[in-house]
């Protein structure tokens, strides 16, 4: 098992079907392969769900879906895996702060493996692998340039034309369908957070509906997220006793507005608003200690969020 590896032949296969994915592949002059998957590029159903398939490094099953969300019937994204601590945590996981001049972003996918990124999250999952060549997705508004490509490079020990970056906007099919895959993530970061035990964690299956493209990057940044906090769902196994009562959005004390309001009263910056709202709205957990659900769905959020309530 190797995700670079696997997110390497998912991303060679987007190079060879970007007319049939609606992709662009550029070149930087460092020979680092650029994936635009919905930035300049307009992107699609298909290549949200391998953007999305690329930042697990290939450990899970990913399909499109439509649900009912209070009388609004919106797209969604399913997920399931078999590793979900390595896949979510070690790979899909936000967790690499990349700065560049005038370029900010969080990169996502088997690359952080390499460079264990953050440093703090691998010493938890204790995962490690040897890869040649690295796969990166980035949300961004603009591309990576050579500068923020040999720094990647640089810290997973790689060459520069052997590193694949993937980028979408917010405000794109792919960029939408990316953050609501998701949901699975969201829960085990939340579980981390209160220190649970991973370890008996055997699979999980998540879903949450897709942002409809309403708005620009800013609006949809607030929308993505609603998606996750008021329509996701997950269902998680272990193999140890667990309570999923501490983990759903509903703990947060800000839970009922929607994210951009959050955002706006928080003054812009993330780390104001409480870190329980980064959470799906409903989790059920298979246990010895039986079946156990806590959180629900909340279309009504949902639905206000897309300015339809």
């Amino acid at each position: 098992m190797n995700l670079n590896r696997a997110a390497v032949a998912i991303a060679e296969e987007m190079v060879g079907k970007r007319e049939e994915l609606k992709v662009e592949a550029l070149e930087l002059k460092n020979g680092t392969t650029v994936i635009d998957c919905g930035l300049k590029a307009p992107g699609g159903l298909g290549a949200g769900r391998l953007f999305a398939l690329a930042c697990m490094g290939g450990l899970a099953e990913i399909g499109l879906g439509l649900e009912d969300y209070g009388g609004i019937e919106l797209l969604t994204v399913r997920v399931a895996t078999d590793h979900p601590i390595i896949a979510c945590l070690a790979s899909q996981k936000a967790g690499w702060s990349i700065k560049g001049e005038k370029f900010f972003a969080l990169g996502s996918g088997p690359a952080r493996i390499l460079a264990r990124k953050p440093k703090k999250t691998f010493e938890r999952v204790r995962y490690t692998e040897v890869a040649g060549k690295a796969v990166i997705a980035l949300e961004v508004a603009k591309y990576p340039t050579e500068a923020v490509a040999e720094e990647i490079a640089r810290e997973c020990g790689i060459k520069t034309e052997d590193l694949y970056i993937l980028v979408a906007r917010t405000a794109s099919v792919a960029g939408a369908i990316q953050v609501s895959a998701r949901a699975v993530e969201t829960a085990l970061y939340r579980m981390d957070h209160l220190d649970f035990d991973l370890v008996g964690v055997r699979g999980a299956v998540g879903t949450a509906p897709v942002a409809p493209l309403v708005g620009d990057d800013g609006r949809m940044m607030g929308i993505t997220n609603d998606m996750i906090i008021y329509g996701g769902k997950v269902y998680i196994s272990s193999s140890a006793p667990m309570d999923p009562a501490q983990i759903p959005s509903s703990n947060s004390k800000a839970y009922g507005k929607p994210f951009a309001e959050l955002f706006e009263e928080a003054g812009h910056d993330f780390y104001k608003i409480p870190p329980e709202t980064f959470a799906p709205a409903s989790v059920t957990i298979e246990s010895p200690s039986g079946l156990l659900r806590a959180g629900a769905l909340n279309p009504g959020v949902i639905k206000r969020s897309i300015g339809l309530g």
